[in-house]
């Protein structure tokens, strides 16, 4: 009997054997290293930027992936990169929230791009292109000094020429980006089906993933935005960096002109916004985090029809700002309905920034439109205003169910 298992196995492990070997066959087949078109590490960025242009456009004409073949020494690259349609870039990593590292030196390896261009966007992407498994690093970004912080253009940006229909963005992690993918496409070349999902940055302009005019379902998934991303590399941004990236005001994630949005474990630290869904938006926001902010989730609808938001499981410590009556886990305007379903909202103390250690309320509702608003199960602590919602807009509908105050007490609401 044990000789019949054994036999059973080694068959069966000779057959994944030979699916695996003829799907590397088949990789290899439709791919080639970069380093096959000149893009050496040895290179200077102009004359790598050169050669993997022309990879790409090599690859185009076949739907071919690109390796981006890994190294110790990053490849030193220049920007305005346009990806075409068809082209696949994939390097060998998952993400690596803390920064792969050279054993002798602070340097990161794998599959790395060392950006060296501060008037472009490192890459443009058009329809069904994917990039998948690299790292991007800006080596002259500082850690330390908000003055010398470099505005740098999106690392990875939509087309702005055509309709871009089809992208993936998988297992990418960003190194002193300043905006790290820029989906802001038009209402003349919109986009539709962006699938982005386990990226890992921390943008010193705030703005981590922006999406505008993209009118089928994108996805967001798994991402995590945090100023400890180079902890290996030069140890996490510091408190005066952090302090600037809250104070540009602006919303890690940014949702505009877009149909049944997908965002599915979000998590951001350190910025001023967690969320921006704009008036002409709708979907579903669930397993979330946003930590130490000064809005969580701003929520806005143009329509009473469809500018409907479905937001469960998440937590949100709102509790930055210049002052406490501006802190606000959660902010309603315009028309449409929100659900919130066991979303909780507490605050304190965090030594990587300033914070005030508590937020105004948890909900504030503003403007004079007819919206509708439910919260079911909510935990709503550590708010400075007597009551946990904010209630400026005399036209809104409210139910509150199954919830507690910041004292532990039931809250139910309905009017």
């Amino acid at each position: 009997m044990k000789y019949k298992i054994s036999s059973l196995l080694l068959a069966i492990l000779l057959f994944f054997s030979t699916i695996g070997v003829k799907a590397q066959s088949f990789v290899e087949s439709n791919s080639k290293s970069i380093q096959t078109f000149g893009v050496l590490p040895e290179n200077s960025a102009g004359i790598n930027t050169e050669n993997l242009q022309k990879a790409i456009d090599w690859a185009s004409k076949s739907g071919a992936a690109l390796f981006v073949e890994p190294v110790e020494k990053p490849y030193e690259i220049e920007a305005g990169i346009i990806l075409k349609k068809n082209v696949s870039l994939i390097g060998v990593h998952g993400p690596v929230p803390r920064g792969t590292r050279h054993p002798d030196s602070k340097i990161p390896v794998g599959s790395v791009f060392a950006i060296r261009d501060t008037e472009k966007p490192f890459i443009t992407v058009e329809s069904t292109t994917q990039i998948k498994g690299i790292q991007f690093w800006y080596p002259d970004q500082t850690l330390d000094n908000p003055e010398k912080i470099i505005p740098y253009p999106p690392t990875i940006q939509v087309s702005k020429n055509s309709n871009t229909e089809g992208v993936t963005l998988s297992n990418l992690t960003f190194y002193g980006e300043y905006m790290a993918m820029d989906f802001n496409a038009s209402a003349k070349n919109p986009c539709e089906l962006i699938l982005i999902e386990n990226c890992y940055g921390y943008p010193l302009s705030g703005e981590f993933i922006r999406i505008d005019y993209c009118y089928d379902i994108p996805r967001i998934l798994h991402c995590h935005v945090n100023p400890a991303v180079q902890r290996q590399l030069g140890g996490q941004f510091r408190r005066q960096i952090v302090d600037a990236v809250v104070a540009k005001n602006s919303f890690c994630y940014s949702i505009n002109h877009t149909d049944n949005a997908q965002l599915i474990d979000l998590f951001t630290f350190g910025t001023y916004g967690g969320i921006y869904l704009g008036p002409a938006t709708y979907g579903q926001l669930t397993n979330f985090n946003f930590d130490c902010v000064t809005v969580g989730i701003h929520k806005l609808g143009d329509n009473s029809r469809n500018r409907n938001w479905m937001i469960a499981q998440g937590s949100i410590i709102a509790n930055t700002g210049d002052k406490i009556e501006n802190i606000h886990p959660v902010i309603i305007e315009g028309m449409g309905h929100t659900s919130l379903t066991n979303v909780e909202a507490f605050s304190g103390d965090n030594a990587a920034l300033n914070n005030l250690k508590g937020s105004w309320d948890f909900m504030t509702i503003r403007g004079n439109e007819n919206c509708t608003v439910s919260i079911i199960g909510c935990r709503m602590r550590n708010h400075a205003s007597e009551n946990p919602l904010t209630i400026e807009n005399p036209n809104a509908k409210i139910q509150v169910t199954a919830s507690f105050d910041g004292l532990g007490n039931t809250f139910n609401r309905s009017e």
